[in-house]
């Protein structure tokens, strides 16, 4: 069996054989008794889908549903200086857990994993809505992400087990479409019960959802049984280490230039600390029997072009996620729904050309495939400097939707590729640092590109011409927010500052993407090592 960083022979990443088998089957991946890793012979039967669509709908709308009923939270709570530790906390423990599960799934399974993660997830929603006060809720949205950690990665990797290859992009898309659904969803149902209800039954009603969904797992997924020869000791110590690590950066990438300045002694201590951590895991890991984040991660050459793809994906999200309802409520002067809207057609048209990228990739490849999409995110990226100024909302709409038709061109094969040319064995951990390093990208893309965005609006203001304008960036917001009290010319001069920072934020994501597209055309095999057993599904 040839590895994953070989180029294998014969029709590389094209699957061929024989049709899908019939929808009852409950059959998923399995070992074979010579070590081999075999592809599933059917699809999975409907409870197992649809429970797995339900944990993957915890995760997407968790943090959309809790972002439209801050205000009710502080109202309540208080904390207002530190409320936005809800979503960078539940963040942190998410991304340092990705690779842990991982590995934890390729050593016990993905059933008990995935159990693990609803649990914990269902504990620490029941938590939250018992929170007392802002720190209390921010300890249990912890909780909750170290449940998420687990879904996540868990889900993705089980779509992977349970469907053979041709059948993939159906499973993923649909995977695609529950986080569609959920960014144009998630705002009107925090808001709803936020207003109507409480904000509590926020929290509450993934308690019925997160029962349903272990009830279902428990009930009908079924897994190959693994010989207990094959599992090595957990290492701990790397996942501590990990953990360590992973936290520490993100908590610099996350505070700095917000609580602390970038060149600040809290920042170069945490960034100092996170590389003397860094070089303590990778004496660990080197010496661990199995560790949790192996080197042949990043030693093969189709997993490594990934990895760094998806990071640069991770990164130029930040662009259309954070910064286009900013630019749409300040700079065109829509309201909340409107600059929703603007933004979340990018969740219509991404899982179209996820599902239908499965007919270009079997012609030309994966890899080709996502340079395609990848290129084409880059001229829609780089179109947005070309707007006019005020430009009318039609206009970003379309390029949102262009954008989310070219990426799910270019993430969906990557996925569906990289988890096809590894066995059962690694398919947990390789799935887990595809999605920790688009999650670290996303962190490292929101600390440069926010950095960005503000030394713009402050040169803007330094060079102002007309008077009345806001002097210090922390002001910029309540002027934002409240344009009428400002002079009209020094509110035009401050719409015309936002739009130039996020004109500069969508070039940097147009680097990001022309990054990517050289990792893949530089790095990546131009056919993926897809295993000879798969390639017959």
């Amino acid at each position: 069996m040839p590895t994953a960083d070989s180029t294998g022979g014969g029709p590389g990443d094209l699957p061929a054989g024989r049709a899908g088998a019939s929808p009852g089957a409950a059959v998923s991946a399995h070992d074979t008794p010579d070590g081999r890793t075999v592809g599933p012979a059917g699809r999975p039967p409907a409870p197992v889908v649809a429970s797995l669509m339900l944990g993957m709908a915890l995760v997407a709308l968790d943090s959309t549903v809790v972002a439209t009923a801050v205000p009710q939270i502080v109202g309540d709570l208080g904390g207002f200086s530190v409320f936005s530790w809800l979503f960078s906390g539940y963040l942190l423990a998410v991304t340092v857990t990705l690779p842990v599960y991982g590995k934890l799934s390729d050593t016990f399974g993905r059933k008990p994993v995935l159990l693990f993660g609803i649990g914990l997830f269902l504990l620490g929603s029941l938590l939250c809505a018992s929170a007392w006060n802002m720190a209390a809720l921010i300890a249990f949205r912890i909780v909750q992400g170290l449940g998420g950690g687990a879904l996540q990665g868990t889900v993705q990797t089980l779509a992977a087990d349970l469907y053979p290859l041709r059948e993939r992009p159906r499973i993923q898309a649909r995977m695609s479409g529950v986080w569609a659904a959920s960014a144009v969803a998630g705002p009107a149902l925090g808001g709803l019960l936020a207003s109507s209800a409480h904000w509590r039954w926020i929290f509450l009603i993934n308690l019925p959802l997160a029962a349903l969904a272990l009830w279902m797992i428990t009930r009908h997924l079924t897994e190959p049984v693994r010989s207990p020869g094959r599992r090595g000791p957990v290492d701990w110590a790397g996942a501590l280490g990990v953990f360590c690590c992973g936290g520490l950066l993100l908590f610099a990438l996350v505070q700095g230039g917000v609580a602390w300045p970038w060149l600040s002694a809290p920042s170069l201590g945490l960034l100092g600390a996170s590389a003397v951590a860094a070089v303590v895991v990778v004496r660990v890991e080197r010496r661990a029997e199995e560790p949790v984040l192996p080197g042949w991660v990043w030693r093969r050459r189709t997993l490594a072009a990934v990895n760094l793809a998806m990071g640069a994906l991770g990164l130029l999200m930040v662009a259309p996620m954070v910064f286009m309802p900013t630019y749409a409520q300040s700079v065109l002067g829509l309201g909340p729904v409107g600059a929703g809207l603007v933004m979340s057609v990018m969740t219509l048209s991404w899982p179209v050309t996820a599902a239908l990228s499965q007919h270009v990739y079997r012609r030309i490849g994966f890899r080709d495939t996502a340079a395609v999409g990848i290129a084409l995110a880059a001229a829609v990226l780089g179109s947005f400097t070309l707007l006019p100024h005020p430009a009318r909302p039609w206009q970003p709409a379309l390029i949102m939707l262009l954008l989310g038709a070219a990426l799910g061109l270019f993430q969906l094969p990557l996925i569906v590729g990289v988890q096809s040319t590894v066995g059962w064995a690694e398919r947990g951990t390789t799935t887990a640092s595809v999605l920790f390093c688009r999650q670290v990208g996303q962190s490292v893309g929101a600390a440069l590109l926010a950095a960005v965005a503000n030394a713009t609006v402050a040169a803007r203001l330094a060079d102002a011409p007309v008077p009345g304008l806001p002097r210090h960036l922390d002001d910029v917001a309540e002027a934002l927010a409240h344009p009428g009290l400002l002079p009209g010319a020094a509110a035009d001069h401050l719409r015309e500052a936002v739009a130039a920072a996020v004109e500069h934020i969508f070039l940097g994501a147009t680097a990001a993407a022309v990054a990517a597209l050289l990792v893949l055309l530089l790095l990546a095999p131009r056919r993926f090592p897809v295993l000879p057993e798969l390639r017959d599904e």
